[in-house]
């Protein structure tokens, strides 16, 4: 907590979820704050996919608290809404305004990420992520102001990681990477930022999962998660994330497991805008032979993939619990709008139209 003396700060609001709360990490956090002379005000309120609903409660409590810094203990969600927490301390509301790229005015109040699970890189991003509860629509916000003050990762907090969670969030880095790779706005800084993040799930995750205390694979996959995150903060997500956040917004599947249902699928349809890129990257994770082509080796990655989401227990998008087949059907329309509205389809290889992303839903179903 030194870093928070180093910014001059005395009052912080912390912000996580109800699970960080019954961990015993928020109090092991609390703890450590109080002896540095810090005051601590707990707001574990965020729900997962965190909604404006959510930051609003937060910021209320923040200016209650006379807080002068957010930091945010948990996933992506607990740290999205720190973020957005932290930028409206600054910035006029409505939140909606933001939505986009390079949208927000002002930087807000210091803040400090400290993650807990191995997937959303976060941590080390200038986006984030909140639901619209009036529209259904996740807006995607893009800006240098959210970009967290501080980060302090440590692979040790994820220790505890059920396996579930694990594959969830482990593919959601694979995605980050994969896509950073692959996107038109890719470039010779995130290269190897992007392809280092994908060997490193191509080794551990599977151990990660099988073994939840084993610590070199728990370490790789958090290393994997911040460089999947410095990678595709400075190239972009692609098509995946476009698809996956309405299905989110709407079905409330969490994030990383939306993204492997729809990354094998839309990989399929990709590979024909950057064949050497998706080789690569089959290469990197040892799944296509010596020998093969680039054709033959990335279709092996899309093979890979789908057996991955078979060895994690990740389900189809029909066999999620709850889902609705009617009124998936129903909503594939908007889903496909919303996607292309998000901006981040126009930097797949292959550039869909909402058509396509309707189809695209209907295969991954």
């Amino acid at each position: 907590m030194s870093q928070l003396r180093l910014l001059g700060i005395s009052r912080v609001l912390l912000a996580t979820d109800a699970f960080m709360l019954t961990s015993g990490l928020v109090g092991r956090v609390q703890s450590d704050l109080r002896s540095a002379g810090i005051s601590v005000e707990v707001f574990a309120e965020i729900r997962p996919d965190p909604t404006d609903e959510n930051v609003l409660a937060g910021l209320v409590r923040y200016r209650e608290s006379n807080s002068e810094a957010v930091v945010a203990l948990g996933g992506g969600s607990p740290i999205d809404c720190g973020k957005a927490i932290a930028m409206l301390t600054t910035n006029q509301l409505p939140m909606v305004q933001y939505m986009g790229r390079d949208k927000v005015p002002r930087a807000g109040a210091p803040m400090i990420a400290i993650p807990t699970t191995a997937g959303t890189g976060s941590e080390v991003t200038k986006v984030a992520v909140i639901t619209d509860t009036r529209r259904d629509v996740k807006m995607m916000m893009l800006d240098r102001h959210l970009m967290p003050t501080i980060a302090l990762v440590d692979y040790e907090l994820t220790l505890s990681m059920p396996r579930p969670l694990t594959a969830a969030v482990g593919v959601d880095t694979l995605t980050h990477g994969i896509e950073a790779y692959i996107s038109r706005l890719a470039n010779p800084m995130t290269d190897p930022l992007a392809l280092s993040c994908i060997g490193l799930v191509a080794k551990h995750l599977e151990t990660a999962w099988r073994d939840s205390g084993n610590r070199p694979a728990r370490e790789g996959m958090m290393l994997a998660a911040t460089q999947g995150g410095m990678a595709f903060a400075n190239s972009s997500v692609c098509l995946v994330h476009g698809m996956s956040r309405p299905i989110g917004a709407i079905f409330h599947v969490p994030h990383g497991i939306s993204n492997a249902m729809l990354l094998p699928t839309v990989t399929r349809f990709s590979i024909a805008g950057a064949v050497a890129r998706y080789a690569a990257i089959a290469r990197t994770m040892d799944w296509a032979r010596i020998g093969d082509s680039d054709e033959a080796a990335a279709s092996s990655l899309a093979d890979g993939l789908e057996r991955l989401n078979r060895v994690l227990e990740i389900p189809r998008l029909r066999e999620y619990p709850k889902m609705d087949g009617k009124r998936f059907a129903q909503s594939i329309e908007k889903m496909a709008v919303d996607a292309l509205t998000s901006g981040s389809p126009q930097n797949n290889p292959v550039a869909p139209t909402a058509a396509q992303i309707g189809e695209l839903y209907r295969a991954a179903w």
